[in-house]
């Protein structure tokens, strides 16, 4: 197997010094990080949150994903643990993309959303539907994707944000560009912090307690033009954090949860004519240490160390038809508590096509093929394409097979893991309409996804509080996504009007008194809607929030007395520009409008309404 990889790895290495010997081109001012993601995505939907999105939400991912898009997330209290559910998926079913590289986690399979923060990155993309043949593992509901974005210009800029709110709540960032036409340097540093001690809506007899976090990110963008053909790029994060998990009652115990992750990749990008290469090295460290009792000094911990090497050879036959090849090998090695010295290799090769007909239809087709040694070698593949009828609509088609890989903790846990797991794969297929004029833009999008192996963990044969993990439940999920945005302006006055609405059924087969039928999973909305308004007049700047999440079931048997109820969210927010040589901004937010007393899980009591004051400045 590992031979195999490694000689078609240095294949095409060969490849690459056999193109340098074409005419060279020159590289264009941006370099994007994930150049993939738009090249072979066309026929899927892509939703792009750029800065100005980003500066008006809350730093966490959970809060940015959730006013924004069309995902849901099972959120157990502000700042605790946050997984989300992408048309109908579990938390392990998004893979969250870095700079390119997969960072789920090797222990859960899956990224808390409420440790990524979201000041660090240039923008945030979101694609919806399968995308294991680009990003392997757990890409079957969609993938998010964090980007650092190079840009080769003479610049030297720096950004500062600081806000404080309500329970002590503080977040700071602070980002310096440093660039040329020859260099580019980007840093960002930032810190979030909160006593997270709320007095729970309705009930001024109850208190949030043990509900305290911090965390600090630093992230490092360096790129280098050696020639007109060859860029060397570096990019580096660590994150750091410690979490109290809130209480469920007064008398439950304390407990606290420490993480350290650390993400470092090495590129070189060499372009020859009509081939572009791509060389990759990454190191990504993940930890953890949990305290059942914060009084103690005892604790259970993890650690996985991942390596990566990927090759990406890219070759433009000509101006309508374009090839890509990936070869990627990876090894983790990952101990604790619970879990063994133990390790596993993956290695994959995919071939990728975009072929332009004409001007008004295109298509792409992906294979790729995923050899390992612990779970199976599934074979995936993916087609697209669409078409541009009008002037102002466009259809698009798409359907594909994708992946989940069972994790350190399904197959390596002490006493319950079992190595003889099958990946879950994915069946799916959608179809897109989009609408679009000066301004604004509509789409709506309808999907089919068959699910078979689904893993989860179930009591074993002997009973008693014993646990482990097998291949059982078949599900479908299916539903609608409308995306919609508008920016009219009158005269001075500019508005911006977002929306999004997903019904959403996502159903696992169950056998009941003899009878098979189908259950909705759990923490699944049928529906979710969110809507914003943002206006601008001279230097002031205003917008409105709005978030409505369906009633969800909380079982598996979808007991009606175990509903989490549905609620409606609202925020608020108001800035002045002073429009300074060196620009600042000062704002104001009011989160939680309405003072909804609500519950995202049930027992994870969530803040009534809260406060906000930023200041912004730009020097």
């Amino acid at each position: 197997m590992t031979l195999r990889i490694r000689f078609a790895f240095f294949l095409l290495i060969l490849c690459q010094f056999i193109a340098a010997q074409s005419d060279s081109i020159r590289l264009k001012e941006v370099v994007v990080s994930d150049s993939n993601l738009k090249k072979y995505s066309t026929s899927q939907s892509v939703q792009v949150l750029n800065d100005s999105i980003l500066d008006r939400n809350q730093p966490s991912l959970t809060s940015l994903l959730n006013f924004n898009t069309v995902i849901y997330f099972k959120e157990n209290g502000l700042g605790m643990t946050s997984a989300p559910s992408f048309r109908g998926t579990t938390g392990a079913q998004t893979a969250v993309i870095w700079n390119g590289i997969n960072i789920n986690s090797q222990f859960l399979g899956q990224a808390d959303f409420n440790t990524i923060g979201t000041r660090d990155f240039n923008s945030i993309t979101v694609k919806a539907g399968g995308g294991s043949v680009l990003y392997g593992s757990s890409a079957i509901g969609g993938s998010i994707h964090l980007n650092n974005d190079l840009r080769f210009k003479n610049e030297f800029s720096n950004h500062v944000f600081f806000s404080a709110g309500s329970y002590n709540t503080y977040s700071a960032n602070y980002r310096t560009i440093v660039s040329s036409d020859k260099y580019s340097l980007q840093v960002s540093i930032s810190r979030n912090s909160s006593d997270n001690d709320f007095k729970y809506p309705g009930n001024s007899d109850q208190k949030n307690l043990n509900g305290e976090y911090y965390n600090t990110s630093m992230n490092t963008t360096f790129g280098y033009k050696i020639n007109s053909n060859n860029t060397i790029k570096a990019y580096s994060q660590f994150y750091d954090s410690e979490r109290h998990f809130s209480l469920t009652s007064p008398s439950a115990t304390k407990t606290k949860y420490n993480d350290f992750n650390t993400r470092n990749l090495l590129e070189w990008e060499s372009i020859f004519n009509r081939f572009t290469s791509k060389l990759r090295a990454a190191h990504i460290g993940e930890s953890y240490k949990y305290f059942p009792n914060i009084n103690s000094n005892n604790f259970t911990y993890g650690k996985v160390e991942t390596s990566i090497i990927k090759y990406d050879l890219a070759f433009d036959i000509n101006e309508k038809i374009k090839l890509n090849s990936i070869v990627d090998y990876s090894r983790n090695k990952g101990y604790g508590s619970s879990i063994d010295n133990v390790k596993r290799e993956i290695g994959s090769a995919s071939l990728l096509l975009h072929h332009f007909l004409s001007e008004k239809w295109d298509y792409n087709a992906s294979i790729r093929q995923e050899i390992t040694d612990n779970y199976g070698n599934p074979f995936l593949f993916s087609f697209g394409t669409r078409y541009q009828f009008t002037d102002f609509y466009r259809v698009k088609l798409n359907a594909s097979k994708n992946f989940r890989m069972p994790t350190y903790n399904d197959l390596f846990w002490e006493g319950s893991g079992n190595p003889d797991l099958n990946p879950e794969t994915s069946y799916q297929a959608e179809i897109g309409n989009e609408f679009f004029r000066k301004n604004f833009s509509l789409s709506f999008t309808a999907y089919y996804n068959s699910i078979k192996d689904l893993l989860r963990w179930v009591p074993t044969e002997g009973g008693g509080d014993a646990w482990s993990p097998e291949n059982t439940d078949k599900v479908r999920a299916y539903g609608a996504e409308v995306l919609v945005e508008w920016k009219p302006k009158f005269g001075i006055h500019n508005f911006t009007i977002n929306g999004t609405y997903a019904y959403t059924v996502s159903e696992s087969k169950q056998m009941i008194k003899n009878e098979l039928i189908y259950k909705q999973l759990i923490y699944v909305p049928y529906h979710k809607l969110t809507g914003s308004v943002a206006y601008n007049w001279k230097k002031l700047s205003s917008y409105f929030q709005y978030l409505y999440n369906g009633e969800v079931y909380s079982t598996p048997f979808n007991n009606p007395a175990t509903r989490v109820k549905d609620y409606n969210i609202g925020n608020i927010g108001v800035d002045y520009d002073f429009g300074t040589k060196n620009s600042y901004k000062i704002g104001f937010q009011i989160l939680n409008l309405f003072n909804e007393n609500y519950q995202p899980v049930i027992s994870r009591q969530m803040p009534g309404r809260n406060y906000t004051i930023y200041i912004n400045l730009n020097f």
